[in-house]
């Protein structure tokens, strides 16, 4: 397998094609590096479309990745940092085996894999560990065993988070709970597409956002509260957990604020010169047993290991959004 030759550190990227990793690798091709490997599941949506604009030395199947890790774990050279940002992150998937699979024992092989090469070992976690919120939602917290999420894409980053404590790798290696990550490069997500995706499509197909009803007497229709942030800010944080060598464990990934999802979609239609038009419907019964109704991250632990970017404003970054991307229909480095 050849590989451009660079300078910069030498990158992998699991999920290099989703969400998240097409946008951590964009903000590693504005710092400079296009040395990076991106693996991925390529199936039948449109993902592929997040990588025509990005640079990057060579592409991989995630399957085939694995393969090699196990059975010549040597093939692929060296990495100075892996980010394992690859899963099935469906929190309505209900596949146990392949969540298992996929999310919990292939994260264990490449975590030992990385360690042994020297790697960096960056993967993603998840807010939806922390189930309820009842136990707090504290990256700091030394007993995680007490948390209880409410799906199993939540138990299956969960376990891996237990794991890495048992096996005593958790301080070597960077966990990232992003809480509600939004922003360009979402479209093929479907049904696990951000609000503000679905909403700016709602509007312009009927000119109105529907809401879940509240159905707890403490919080009003459309009051229900998240800590929403901005891809570009995620992956800021994310690069920076990347290279600082002192990092480990667990860290909050969120703007530090709750904000309703009425501010939410407010911010949606001033972005697009439109007046406010919610309309609110029950909540489907399946739902309501594992809805959350307030998540917020303390990111202290990250400020506290010398993160200082600046977290953009939801009225920004939401702006932002619709009307460089939405709107005009592109993608990160289009």
């Amino acid at each position: 397998m050849a590989f451009s030759s660079s300078s910069s550190p030498r990158i992998l990227v699991t999920g290099g094609a989703g969400f998240i990793g097409s946008a951590l690798v964009w903000a590693l091709n504005l710092r400079g590096n296009e040395n990076i490997v991106v693996t991925d599941r390529l199936g039948t949506d449109e993902k592929w479309k997040n990588l025509v604009a990005l640079k990057y030395a060579d592409y991989l199947d995630a399957d085939d990745l694995l393969k090699l890790v196990e059975t010549r774990p040597d093939h692929l050279g060296k990495f100075d940092v892996v980010y394992h940002l690859g899963a099935n992150s469906a929190t309505t998937e209900r596949d146990a085996h392949h969540l298992m699979k996929n999310n919990f024992e292939y994260t264990k092989t490449l975590a030992h894999w990385a360690l042994g090469m020297g790697a960096r070992f960056v993967y993603a976690s998840s807010a939806a560990t922390y189930g309820d919120g009842a136990f707090g939602m504290d990256d700091k917290m030394e007993d995680i065993d007490v948390l209880r999420p409410l799906n199993m894409y939540g138990y299956s980053k969960h376990l891996f988070d237990q794991y890495a404590r048992r096996a005593g790798i958790a301080d070597r290696i960077v966990g990232l709970k992003y809480f509600n990550v939004y922003g360009p490069n979402e479209n093929h997500k479907a049904d696990m597409r951000s609000v503000v995706n679905k909403a700016f499509a709602q509007i312009c197909n009927e000119g109105k956002v529907q809401l879940f009803r509240s159905h707890r007497p403490d919080y009003g229709d459309g009051e229900q509260m998240r800590d929403f942030l901005y891809v570009k800010d995620a992956v800021d944080m994310t690069i920076f957990l990347g290279n600082n060598a002192d990092a480990g464990g667990l860290y909050n990934l969120g703007s530090g604020k709750a904000r309703s999802w009425k501010q939410l979609v407010s911010a949606i239609f001033a972005a697009m010169d439109l007046p406010v038009n919610i309309e609110f419907v029950d909540m489907p019964a399946h739902l309501q047993a594992k809805y959350q109704y307030y998540t917020c991250a303390d990111v202290s632990k990250l400020r506290s290991a010398g993160f200082n970017g600046t977290i953009t404003e939801l009225e920004v970054a939401v702006k932002d959004y619709v009307q460089g991307y939405l709107a005009p229909g592109k993608l990160l480095g289009d």
